[in-house]
């Protein structure tokens, strides 16, 4: 006698607004998943396509302003300090909590780095 199995469910990948890195809320219905976490991501989306097109750079430029890019310049740094204290810390044989306590932070500045606006 052969019992049927049902075929496995596909898990549902987190999902992370195309313009602001955030998660996106699981709407829980059909159609095409959500790109955007609120409607003005969406609209800063639209504004920076029609930019782009207006400038004639390629579709796939990424445009910051010196602000933005010191900004990202700074938690860069802010990432290889952290990822130098984790080399230091086993250079001087630190305890196993000393190190989840630097590698959590290492974890916690890459989240923020990969928030690019």
């Amino acid at each position: 006698m052969e019992t049927s199995v049902p075929p496995p469910r596909r898990q549902r990948q987190t999902r992370h607004c195309a313009w602001c890195g955030r998660r996106v809320p699981e709407a829980g219905r059909q159609g095409r998943p959500r790109l955007y976490c609120a409607q003005s991501c969406r609209q800063r989306a639209y504004e920076r396509r029609t930019s782009v097109q207006r400038g004639g750079l390629p579709e796939d430029a990424v445009v910051l302003s010196a602000a933005e890019l010191a900004d990202l310049q700074d938690r860069l740094f802010q990432l290889r300090c952290a990822a130098e204290d984790v080399v230091t810390a086993v250079d001087d044989a630190a305890d196993q909590a000393e190190l989840r306590k630097l590698a959590t932070q290492v974890v916690a500045v890459a989240e923020e780095l990969e928030r690019l606006r």
